[in-house]
């Protein structure tokens, strides 16, 4: 029955890290950006999510085995509540620092970013993206090379393979649940593919609108997953200490 009480607060958690995960450049801000030109080609917007959603679980598997490996070595030595703990310090942590990314960290990074004049790497994918060497195998790069790119960053996920593991989910149902949260993180991209597909007109100046929104705030996006990440965090293993 314990098992039953936890999975919903538990899936919960998951679900709401996998909709901050949707929102990344990798999986928004670019497909948003194939969806706003003027013709779009369906296929490779689905190959190029297919091919993230792919690069995310396989890394995912890995690191939740190697995740689980080293808990079970600190269950044997009866250092498993020290887990929870730190997770605790650093979901606090991490939702303190969302405060200061979105003030002076956050304007110092942005001024920085202007005066170095520098391309981002998202300004540099575009073009592989819509461009007329656009192929299927330059999508599926771009979607790779994105995924490594964020991988150093990918908070939401990486606090939803510990949320797993310290809640003792194994590697064979962990990956079973990392396909849905994958399902997840790619589902608002694939939804306004069909609305663009079947409502092209009255989802065009929106998309747009999101297209330059990405352009001049997606550096603020950090602050909002550091905080919303801490918080989840942070509630995990609280409960899981009372």
């Amino acid at each position: 029955m314990e098992g039953l009480t936890l999975a919903g607060p538990l899936l919960a958690v998951l679900a709401g890290l996998a909709l901050v995960d949707s929102t990344s450049i990798g999986t928004l801000g670019l497909p948003v950006f194939m969806l706003a030109q003027p013709r779009i080609r369906p296929a490779a917007v689905l190959a190029y999510l297919g091919a993230i959603a792919l690069f995310y679980w396989v890394l995912g598997v890995a690191l939740h085995a190697g995740a689980d490996s080293a808990l079970q070595f600190l269950e044997s030595r009866d250092d498993a509540r020290v887990l929870d703990r730190i997770q605790l310090v650093l979901g606090v942590a991490l939702f303190l620092a969302s405060f200061l990314f979105d003030g002076p960290v956050g304007r110092w990074r942005k001024e920085r970013r202007e005066r170095s004049g520098r391309v981002s790497a998202m300004e540099r994918w575009k073009g592989r993206l819509v461009g007329a060497e656009a192929s299927a195998g330059t999508v599926v790069a771009t979607a790779l090379g994105a995924g490594l790119v964020e991988a150093a960053s990918m908070l939401p996920y990486l606090a939803a393979i510990g949320i797993l593991t310290a809640n003792g989910i194994g590697v064979v149902a962990g990956a079973l649940v990392l396909v849905a949260y994958c399902a997840v993180m790619v589902a608002p991209a694939l939804l306004l593919l069909a609305l663009r597909v079947g409502a092209a007109r009255a989802i065009e100046p929106a998309l747009g609108r999101i297209n330059e929104w990405f352009g001049r705030r997606s550096g603020d996006l950090l602050a909002w997953t550091l905080g919303i990440v801490g918080f989840l965090l942070a509630a995990d293993a609280f409960g899981r200490l009372q």
